[in-house]
């Protein structure tokens, strides 16, 4: 895992009336999550002060934003951290951002490819693998759930797939 890795936890959508707030679309697990953070983007916004929107997202005041025109000039900028800066996790938990870029190896030892993505549809964490594309072809991906019999082991440099779910 890279420490300092920056990790997105929120972008901004659009100012939020005229004294400089900003609506945000958050990632992570809430407000309560965002407001652990007073610094994002290497120092470049401070946090005073954030809220629930009650539709999903969040209503941000930055320092550095004073009026409308300047949160409006921020549409679009996402919100990082450092990886390092992030709570740490208890056996068998893990941030989608550690997961994203590992190698993918079937408990057989084949090479699969690597995770580009972790998505949820309601059932729980489902990992995406793009296999190395062959000479002339497209990568092929394929999608394994994030469950002890599909995913038994995963660390710092690498994810192991069962090799039942590698080759469906």
């Amino acid at each position: 895992m890279v420490q300092d890795k920056p990790v997105t936890l929120a972008a901004i959508t659009g100012a939020h009336g005229v004294t400089g707030e900003v609506r945000l679309k958050l990632f992570g697990e809430g407000v309560a999550a965002l407001n652990r953070h007073t610094a994002f983007n290497d120092g470049a916004l401070t946090l005073r002060k954030a809220r629930d929107d009650n539709k999903g997202g969040a209503i941000a005041r930055f320092a550095e934003v004073t009026d409308r025109n300047a949160a409006e000039k921020l549409r679009g900028t996402v919100l990082t951290v450092p990886r390092s800066a992030l709570l740490a996790l208890a056996e068998g938990e893990y941030y989608h951002a550690d997961l994203i870029g590992l190698a993918a190896v079937s408990s057989d030892g084949e090479e699969l490819g690597t995770v580009i993505s972790v998505d949820n549809f309601g059932a729980g964490d489902v990992i995406e693998i793009e296999r190395p594309a062959a000479e002339g072809q497209k990568p092929q991906r394929f999608m394994v759930p994030m469950r002890i019999e599909a995913v038994p082991h995963w660390n710092d440099t690498e994810i192991v797939i069962h090799a039942d779910f590698a080759n469906a």
